[in-house]
């Protein structure tokens, strides 16, 4: 199938997605009920199935005088459900719904205690691919098929409004500066460093993704275009319990993913574990050109280049915790978890430089290999208070975390005249280890009232210290002579405080939550000298305000539906190695450097949401971001310099459709679609850039019910070209579908998919704005991967609540090297 008849597809599965919504206006039935019994602290929840095989239809949590009320859409024979602790499983007798059934009342249904204790007792209730609450959205994976087999990278790119770019990096709504934090806690890498953890991590072992464009004061001001918070399974159940994912991928390359997650509560004591071990290996094959002209526009040469870059990463996980439940109020835990990730990649480089005439000039031969270890260690102490039955509580927690980098680099670069005779060569051997040490401690509060309003507040410091060595030498001959060109050591320090207040309220349908938070950071960096470049250093500080609101109504007593919105200011810092001023080069050709003149990022962004029955939204959003740092490019004597800068101004608005419903008991449909304008109103290197661009994004996704123990996924995706500063991006559709079969009495699965079905997923684009220059890229990658994957759980014991832990903010995300 071509890109053309794909895009067909797609605009086919939109226009029925839009007929489609006329569900919202179908004739519905209402079912309510009371339920008497059952443990008065736990509010049960009550699950509306089909008679024939007892598959799940809607669930509903009664209120606290257990009353419930349940809407459907179809007709058919039904029952009711309610599994709780410690009491007998109730099942109703079956009962109609017929075509002109409005309101369905049942009979009082009383919960009878267990004379024995149950065993093995599990409770399935499927969740919705999508929940919404007042400051975030949550997406559930288990919803999907294709989520088995694969990485947390890979699921980030399903999750609506989140795009994942052909090197990792994350947007989110078309921005940039997201922070992506792993159970509530942030991940201290660069985007690079991250994209390699978030490929060894098995997405099995993701609970949720909570998306918060606009975050709580709770959280650093950090990340302009908001957290994606990753929070991890964790088993909660008393006894021995766990469970095991086993998967194979095979593109033009290898990879597999796996994952063993194990819980022990014994009396007081719980410990808990994953261990994690992956191989993806990748390649990327990219064209670049590159066109040169005079100051009067005339066309003076061109750098045409293809390079095949293969990927080898590996990764081992593991993480080891325990919680001592002191009494019935207090709980110490402590976590230790580490990775160690090695690298290898290989770039295969050939370019011709054309004449004026457009005649080979020259030929470029280039080939470097680059072999990483990346391996960090944490531990966590956190303590957590519960002060009354109303839900005050006290938490706090303490961070430290080491990062340790072994990179070393050659490079081989020979320019040659058509005869063969060498113009140029270089060749060289570099070393760039980095350490990083990261310290962190934050104390929080939380008072709910009686009148359903809640107030929160903390404080937190954070203190980091970089020490980044980067040795380079020219082989010459068999010898290493010290190259001070690139030979730098750069050391950086800063310390964080911040201090933070949030209040929530609902008044009848009526709900706000105001939030504020100070946060004061000093920054102190120094480049240290060689014998042709002296000692340079900067320190700063910054003091800052970064106020949240958001408010939602709820006009209907049934809250099927609900308009929200939204406000927020943040900031995100220059990551550490960022402000580095020295130059490194990729080839003899294309140079990376730092920028010590980088200046923080502020935004303001406003939300307006409406929602129906938490299954059909639609968003309205609006950013103004100043001084955004994103990748700049600049052409100096045909050279490539490529370094972070500020884009001056840069504004943002679009809308955004997204939602699930069934069209049949077998049928489920996700989708999410949005345009959006990005502009910019700044100058790159003296070169204007005043222009803005719209772009459209849609992703249905189909899940089919084929048997109580078939599923199957179909999914797909189009987007236009998106404008990111300098660059101006190509379309890109994709296709992706997945099958899966329940076995082991349904506590283990079998799954295949297929993604990128079409290899359509062909990244490219224009590079701009750059003094006498144009330039454009291609990129071919590893994304068509058929992956086969296991997985098992297994289970004893009863249920007890988890609690989360960490004091770690947004520090992590800005490590990078």
């Amino acid at each position: 199938m071509t890109n053309k008849s794909f895009n067909y597809v797609i605009l086919f599965f939109t226009f029925f997605l839009i007929q489609s919504l006329q569900f919202v206006s179908a004739q519905h039935a209402t079912i309510t009920g009371k339920v008497a019994g059952g443990t008065p602290e736990i509010l049960p929840v009550v699950r509306l199935c089909n008679s024939a095989d007892s598959t799940l239809v809607k669930a509903a949590i009664c209120d606290s005088l257990g009353n419930f009320e349940i809407e459907i859409t179809k007709t058919g024979s039904f029952l009711i459900i309610i599994d709780q602790l410690d009491y007998l499983k109730f099942v109703s007798q079956p009962f109609e719904v017929a075509s002109d059934s409005s309101q369905i009342q049942l009979p009082l249904i009383t919960l009878k205690a267990a004379s024995t204790q149950l065993q093995d007792v599990v409770i399935t209730v499927k969740k919705p691919f999508i929940e919404r609450k007042i400051d975030r959205v949550i997406v559930n994976p288990d919803a999907l098929v294709g989520s088995t087999g694969t990485t947390a990278l890979e699921l980030l790119e399903k999750a609506p409004g989140i795009i994942v770019d052909f090197n990792g990096n994350i947007s989110l709504k078309g921005k940039s500066g997201v922070q992506v934090f792993i159970d509530n806690k942030p991940t201290y890498m660069s985007q690079e460093d991250l994209a390699g953890y978030l490929r060894s991590l098995p997405s099995n072992s993701v609970a949720s993704i909570e998306i918060m464009t606009n975050p709580p004061a709770r959280y650093d001001a950090s990340g302009n275009a908001g957290i994606i918070n990753i929070i991890l399974k964790k088993l909660k159940e008393k006894g021995f319990n766990g469970g095991i994912t086993l998967s194979y991928g095979q593109g033009r390359y290898m990879r597999t993913n796996n994952s063993f997650t194990f819980n022990y509560r014994v009396n007081k004591i719980n410990l808990f574990t994953t261990l994690g071990v992956s191989q993806n290996n990748s390649y990327q094959d990219l064209d670049i050109n590159r066109y040169y002209y005079t100051p009067g526009s005339q066309f003076s040469s061109a750098f045409l280049q293809n390079s095949y870059i293969k990927r080898q990463f590996g990764g081992k996980t593991g993480k080891i915790g325990m919680d001592w439940y002191v009494s019935r109020k207090s709980t110490i835990g402590v976590v230790f978890s580490g990775s160690h990730d090695p690298s290898l990649t290989t770039n295969n480089n050939s370019a011709n430089i054309l004449a004026a005439d457009s005649s080979i000039a020259a030929v470029v031969s280039a080939y470097s290999k680059s072999r990483n270890l990346w391996y960090n260690g944490s531990a966590n102490i956190n303590y957590t208070l519960k002060i009354d039955s109303l839900g005050k509580e006290l938490s706090i927690n303490a961070d430290y975390i080491r990062y340790k980098s072994e990179h070393d680099q050659t490079l081989e670069n020979t320019t040659s005249a058509n005869d063969g005779t060498i113009i140029n060569s270089l060749n060289l051997e570099s070393s760039l280890p980095a350490d990083i040490d990261i310290k962190t401690a934050k104390i929080d509060y939380i008072n709910p009232f009686k009148n359903n309003n809640r107030l929160e507040f903390g404080v937190k410091t954070a203190f980091v210290s970089t020490d980044n060595t980067a040795d380079f030498y020219d082989v010459v001959g068999t010898s290493l002579v010290p190259n001070y060109t690139f030979s730098n050591r750069f050391l950086y320090k800063e310390n964080n405080n911040a201090a933070y207040a949030n209040y929530a309220q609902e008044i009848g349908k009526f709900a706000f939550q105001l939030g504020l938070r100070f946060e004061s950071i000093r920054m102190q960096g120094n480049q240290l000298g060689n014998p042709l470049v002296s000692d340079s250093s900067f320190s700063r500080m910054y003091n800052s305000l970064f106020p949240t609101a958001y408010f939602s109504y709820t006009p209907d007593s049934s809250k099927y539906h609900q308009i929200g919105l939204s406000f927020g200011r943040r900031i995100d810092y220059p990551n550490y190695q960022d402000m580095n001023p020295f130059t490194y080069p990729m080839d003899a050709y294309t140079y990376y450097a730092g920028n010590p003149f980088l200046k923080p990022t502020f935004s303001y962004n406003f939300e307006l949401t409406y929602s129906y029955k938490n299954a059909f939204s639609v968003t309205v959003d609006y950013s103004l971001v100043h001084n955004l740092i994103n990748e700049t490019n600049e052409q100096v004597n045909n050279i490539y310099y490529s370094r972070p800068g500020n884009y001056g101004n840069q504004t943002a608005y679009g809308i955004s459709v997204s939602g699930e419903f069934s069209i049949t008991k077998w049928w489920n449909v996700q989708y999410y679609s949005e345009m959006k304008n990005i502009g910019y109103n700044t100058s790159i290197y003296n070169q204007p850039l005043v222009e803005n661009r719209w772009y459209w994004y849609v992703g249905p996704a189909f899940k089919f019910q084929i048997t109580p123990k078939f599923t199957a996924d179909l999914a797909g995706s189009y987007q236009t070209r998106i404008l990111s500063g300098q660059f101006l991006t190509i379309p890109i559709t994709q296709m992706r579908v997945g099958l899966a079969y329940k076995i082991l009495k349904e506590k283990g699965s079998v799954k295949l998919s297929l993604s990128d079905v079409f290899h359509s997923n062909k990244p490219g684009g224009d590079i701009r704005n750059i003094a006498n220059s144009e330039a454009n890229w291609l990129s071919k990658l590893d994304t068509r991967v058929l992956t086969i994957g296991f997985s098992y759980r297994f289970s004893k014991g009863k249920a007890l609540n988890a609690r989360e832990s960490g004091s770690s903010d947004s520090e992590k995300q800005r490590v990078d090297h």
